[in-house]
This record gives C-alpha cells, sequence and structure tokens, in this order.
C-alpha cells in the first residue's frame, strides 16, 4: 500500500497528471465521435507516445481509454449513435430521456456511473494483480504456451457470429505472425531478402494501419455523410438548451443499488476473459438487470436503471481486462492488446516478470487508473452542455487528423517509411476485412500470441528432448489445456442443447 500512495503522489505532484489529463481529454473527443472507438484512438496515438517515458505514454494511453468509453455514451444519448460499440447499450434508454426531457439526468447518469464502474474495476486490478502475478510466476515454456493456446481459441468468442470468417481472419494472422527471423535458429522466415521484415512485422504499426486506415476507407466507402457533421443535417445547436434535472432523486438510486453493484461484479470478470468486451458486458448486465427489476416494463422506454448498468458496465470491465493483460500478457479485449504491444516497445514485457522487475510501474499504472476516473467525474460534470459542440465537426476533417496521425506515428516508431507502408498495407487489409465482414479481433489474438505460443511450444520441446508427454504431466498446463478444449466445444454443444429443446417444444 506504501507504493501505491507513493504513485498518488508522484501522479498529484510531476507532470504525470498533466499527460493523464491530456489522455482524458483526447479520449473524451475521440469517444464522442461516431466510428472513432477506443480501439481506434489508442492505436492512432500510440506511436506518438515512444517519445515519452513509459510512465508519461501509459499516463496518455489509459486515459484515452477510460475516457473514450465513457464519452461513447455521450452520443448513444444524444443521437442514439454509439460512439463507441461498448455504448451500444446505452442506446436502449438514454435516447428516451432525450425525448423526455431528462437530458442533464441522462448525461450525468452516464458519467456517475462510468466512473463507478471504473472504479469498481480499478480496485479489483489493484486487489488482484499482485497474488494472480506471483501464481503465474510458476508459469515454464510448457504452461506459456498452454495460456497462449487458451487466449487463440477466444478467436471463437470475438468471432461473433461469422465463425468461419474469424477463423479464416485468424489463421492469417498466425501465417503473418511467423515472419522474421526463427525465435529458435535465428534463421530468417518469409523475408523474401528485404532487411525491413527481419524482426517481423510491426504488431504497433499493424494496428495503426487496419484500426486507423481501414475505419476511415470503410467510411469513405460508405459514403454515409458527404460534407456533413457526426450529428447529420440537422442543427444541433438547441440540443442542450433545455437540460432538466441534473441529479438522480433517492428512489432512483435505491431502486438501482442491488442491480448496479452486481453489474460491477459481472463486468469486471467478462473483462478478465479474453476476447470479452465492453459491449459484451454491457447487453449482458442490461437484460440482468432487467430480469431482476420491478418494473422490467420500463427497459428500452426510458429506465434509469437501465441506462445506469449499461453505462457502468462498459467501463467495469476495463480492470478485468487489464488485470489480465498484466498478469498473463494476454489481452482481454482490443485495447489491451494494443497496450502490450506500448509496454513491449518501451522494453517491458507484460506477464508475471513485470510485477517483480517493474513494480513501481505496475503500482503507477493502477493509481493512473483510479486518477483518470476521478478526472472524467470532474470533466463530466463540467463539460455536459458543450457536449454537443463536438458533434458538429465534419467528419472529413476528422478523417484528415486521422490519416495524419496514422502516417506520423507510424513513421515516429523506427523512423522508417517502410513502416508507413506496412500502415498502409495493413489499412487496405482492415478496410477488406470490413466490407467482407470479417472481424478484426481474430486477427489481432493471432498477431500477438502466435510468436508465444510457437516460441514456448518449441522451447518446452527442447526441455523434453522432444517429449510431448511435457504437456500432460504438469498441472497447470493441464488444467489450461482442459479449458482450451471446454472452451472449443462449448459453444456447439450449448447449440445443440437449444436445438433439442426447441425439438421437444415443438
Amino acid at each position: 500500500m506504501q507504493m501505491l500512495f507513493g504513485a498518488f503522489a508522484e501522479i498529484l505532484t510531476t507532470n504525470l497528471f498533466f499527460y493523464s489529463l491530456l489522455g482524458v481529454v483526447a479520449g473524451m473527443v475521440v469517444g464522442a465521435l461516431p466510428g472513432l472507438s477506443a480501439t481506434m484512438g489508442v492505436a492512432i496515438l500510440t506511436p506518438l507516445t515512444f517519445w515519452l517515458e513509459p510512465a508519461q505514454g501509459m499516463a496518455v494511453l489509459l486515459g484515452v481509454y477510460n475516457s473514450a468509453i465513457w464519452a461513447g455514451g455521450i452520443t448513444a444519448i444524444l443521437i442514439n449513435t454509439p460512439g463507441t460499440p461498448a455504448s451500444i447499450a446505452q442506446t436502449f434508454d438514454g435516447y428516451h430521456f432525450v425525448k423526455n426531457g431528462k437530458i442533464g439526468l441522462a448525461l450525468s447518469v452516464n458519467t456517475i456511473y462510468s466512473v463507478v464502474g471504473g472504479l469498481f474495476g480499478s480496485l479489483v486490478l489493484t486487489i488482484a494483480a499482485f497474488p494472480v502475478a506471483r501464481f503465474a510466476l510458476r508459469f515454464g515454456p510448457p504452461e506459456m504456451f498452454a495460456l497462449a493456446l487458451f487466449g487463440l481459441t477466444m478467436m471463437i468468442s470475438v468471432s461473433g457470429t461469422k465463425l468461419i470468417n474469424g477463423l479464416f481472419a485468424g489463421f492469417l494472422g498466425l501465417l503473418i505472425s511467423t515472419i522474421g527471423l526463427d525465435p529458435m535458429h535465428g534463421m530468417p522466415r518469409f523475408t523474401f531478402g528485404n532487411v525491413n521484415l527481419l524482426s517481423g512485422i510491426p504488431f504497433v504499426v499493424a494496428l495503426v494501419g487496419m484500426f486507423g486506415v481501414g475505419e476511415v476507407l470503410y467510411q469513405l466507402s460508405e459514403r454515409r455523410a458527404r460534407n456533413r457533421s457526426f450529428a447529420g443535417d440537422a442543427d444541433t445547436s438547441g440540443i442542450l438548451k433545455n437540460l432538466g434535472r441534473w441529479l438522480p432523486t433517492r428512489e432512483e438510486l435505491r431502486e438501482s443499488n442491488l442491480a448496479v453493484f452486481l453489474s460491477c461484479v459481472i463486468s469486471t470478470i467478462i473483462g478478465a476473459i479474453p476476447g470479452a468486451g465492453g459491449d459484451i458486458a454491457s447487453i449482458v448486465c442490461w437484460q440482468q438487470a432487467k430480469q431482476m427489476s420491478k418494473k422490467p416494463e420500463e427497459f428500452g422506454k426510458g429506465s434509469y436503471t437501465g441506462l445506469a448498468v449499461a453505462s457502468l458496465a462498459n467501463n467495469g470491465v476495463i480492470g478485468g481486462a487489464m488485470t489480465t493483460m498484466m498478469t498473463l500478457g494476454i489481452p482481454g479485449d482490443g485495447v489491451t492488446a494494443i497496450l502490450i504491444g506500448s509496454l513491449m516497445m518501451y522494453g517491458m514485457q507484460p506477464g508475471p516478470r513485470l510485477f517483480v522487475e517493474q513494480a513501481p510501474f505496475v503500482y503507477r499504472i493502477m493509481a493512473l487508473m483510479f486518477v483518470g476516473y476521478l478526472m472524467i467525474l470532474v470533466l463530466g460534470m463540467l463539460t455536459a452542455r458543450a457536449s454537443a459542440v463536438i458533434l458538429k465537426l465534419k467528419q472529413e476533417y476528422v478523417w484528415l487528423a486521422v490519416i495524419g496521425f496514422c502516417i506520423l506515428g507510424s513513421f515516429a516508431i523506427n523512423n522508417s517509411v517502410f513502416d508507413v507502408i506496412v500502415m498502409f498495407i495493413a489499412g487496405l487489409v482492415g478496410f477488406i476485412f470490413k466490407k467482407a465482414d470479417i472481424p478484426l479481433g481474430p486477427f489481432i489474438l493471432a498477431l500477438l500470441l502466435g510468436p508465444i505460443a510457437e516460441s514456448n511450444y518449441r522451447r518446452s520441446l527442447a526441455l523434453s528432448q522432444g517429449d510431448m508427454s511435457i504437456f500432460f504431466t504438469r498441472p497447470i498446463t493441464v488444467v489450461l489445456l482442459v479449458l482450451t478444449i471446454l472452451s472449443l466445444v462449448w459453444q456447439p454443444v450449448r447449440d445443440l442443447m437449444k436445438r433439442r429443446r426447441e425439438a421437444k417444444a415443438a
């Protein structure tokens, strides 16, 4: 606890506070503009943080991460368009508040409960991270291979209903992850004589292209808004003239308390599951709150509890996702996948060793999570009236800025024009994926976890002199392999049981 309090003192007395505030403000802009997800914002800004100290860079990125998820609820409420995918469930009830003249209450509920969910997740991160890391220190190459293999099976869950498309993206990511030097013998593979490929495809550069350039190309192809703002052609200047009341009543707080507490727990658990995210957590928590509510008929028509749990859940997952990312090196969602790449560029390997070798840095991250959410609470309450201003920005200006940041950021990593070329190629791939309805999540997981799985698999066989029994005689490895098998067969078995129940009912 002493190191944690020391981290708080350092943030409040150094320029870390400024960098955290900068990230929160940037995340607010990114999250409030439909189409610019938190993943995209963090991916674009990650290369620019390499000029900073690691703690300063993480202050910016965590600020963007936390703030963008919260700010996505602003447009979900005001114009019924989620700013980020995690804000989808907030459209169920949020826009009904606007139509009923309760704009101020809706915006304050979004801010207050986003902060509540974020602080709860940050508390879980603080309490659970070091014990989990101490347990993970027992992991050798066999355990790390089994863990990476388990993470790769999450390609199924992040594929949604497009399983074949997701598996195709995953296998393509695995293939691309083999480019570069062989991890055991150092022999070039698939480099075609290009020295720029000896270190493989730069992970961060690929992410910047796929989520930045790819999204811009997709929006251009859709031609959804030529010379229009994100709010459309309608004049949005008067949308916040009559805010109504701001604070919830005691009755509203009392009726939602149980659902809010359960949503805190559920969203944090969902966040810790690799591949899950705020969109899943918010929908699950919204449905759970509806089932246990005494007024289920109000859900989807302007329910206070419905908006509260949806606002809470999409931020509540962050603490769980950060716990999985930092302790095991497995991304809980797309943003934590990028943060892993950022830490690696800073010379740090996420995983249990991070808690031993960089303990002060870990405490800074925990403290930055708390400080960031307190900033969101203050800024959210002070800037609600000005929220609609962001919606007046022309989409063309935003697209141009995104492309500029992508080019600048990709070049800044290694001062390499080759990286910029790779970024644009990745952007084209990301665009094709979106047009073909192929999810990007499996590709990201495979690109990140493929080298970990391969290197640890080969190290394990080197230790056992080619004996495969090393994977079946170590308890932790066996447990992870069982979880891997269960994650593969669970969905087909559940679908089969559902079809049988429907057949019996028919």
